[in-house]
């Protein structure tokens, strides 16, 4: 997959494309039924199957509080390029961009940059200055133009819409099982695993630590997780916790620990995927250390219960 992220320039896709719009945060069910339908529709017309997405998401430049993000920059461009899309102009948003009119973009992005031939978008998309373009004003621009425009039907799960504000709700709450279920697969945040204090090897708990950086997580707390090494399935049982350490090394930016069980090995350097099975119970701050590690003792055990790891253990 080819990835561009300027407005400007000449043609990326002469041939021709059909285009996917939106945010795709978390690649759901929705967003998947969308790639899908426009791949196939680009097969049909011998022309790209082509994204135009933005970072940051548009609801996160405009919200007042940090929007939890169901997936990284990386893992949505990946996600994408598991799709099958074949270009993805992933533009900056940011205040020059939404200055630009929707008539405009519609010239300049849709048409100019990839002569779209087809465009594919949900029933409440708004885009331009004021937010005041939308699908009658696509379908009016596209009789002008030359493109036809595609409204994907909402995809609904037991009659409710699937949506990245709902698969953040259910996660928030726990809910992994019907996050999986919206998402169409589990929820995971992958990084790259780097040096700590090494302060959970101290206290018998070695951890792997990733830094989310400025990812804001809809997650908080102590989870029974399963990793994966390098881009391999997660398969690896263990505990995380996801936080700010408030008992010790309180930090800024919450991090994401991870307790592999019976595992001896070097994990500096590696990327790592977590999947997230179970919340055991919130972040809390304890009076000193051995409080705190008789505590990780105990979600130790809870893990390995959930997991299936070592039930003899489980039930000490």
């Amino acid at each position: 997959m080819r990835l561009s992220r300027d407005i400007a320039g000449s043609c990326l896709l002469p041939g021709g494309s059909v285009v996917a719009i939106g945010a795709f945060d978390g690649l759901h069910r929705g967003h998947q039924t969308l790639l899908a339908e426009t791949r196939m529709r680009a097969a049909a017309k011998g022309c790209t199957p082509a994204v135009v997405s933005f970072e940051p998401l548009p609801r996160a430049y405009f919200s007042r509080q940090p929007l939890p993000r169901l997936s990284s920059v990386r893992e949505k461009l990946a996600g994408f390029a598991a799709a099958g899309i074949g270009h993805t102009l992933l533009l900056r948003f940011n205040a020059g961009l939404t200055a630009v009119s929707a008539e405009t973009f519609v010239r300049r992005v849709l048409v100019d940059r990839l002569a779209a031939r087809e465009i594919w978008v949900g029933g409440d998309f708004r885009f331009g200055h004021g937010r005041v373009g939308d699908v009658n004003l696509l379908e009016q621009m596209g009789r002008e133009l030359g493109f036809a425009t595609r409204v994907m039907p909402p995809v609904l799960i037991d009659g409710e819409r699937v949506s990245a504000s709902r698969v953040r709700s259910l996660l928030a709450a726990g809910d992994f099982v019907a996050a999986k279920s919206f998402l169409g697969h589990p929820f995971t945040i992958g990084g790259k695993v780097e040096h700590g204090n090494q302060l959970g090897r101290t206290l018998g708990f070695p951890t792997a630590n990733i830094h989310l950086h400025r990812r804001v997580s809809p997650l908080a707390g102590i989870y029974a997780v399963r990793a994966g090494l390098g881009g391999g399935r997660c398969t690896r049982p263990g505990v995380a916790s996801l936080g700010v350490r408030p008992t010790v090394n309180q930090v800024a930016e919450p991090l994401l620990e991870v307790c592999l069980f019976d595992f001896d090995g070097d994990l500096y350097g590696q990327r790592m995927t977590v999947e997230f099975v179970a919340k055991l119970r919130d972040e809390q701050k304890f009076a000193g250390l051995d409080a705190l590690k008789a505590q990780m003792d105990h979600d130790a055990r809870s893990a390995r219960a959930i997991l299936g790891v070592n039930p003899v253990l489980a039930r000490a």
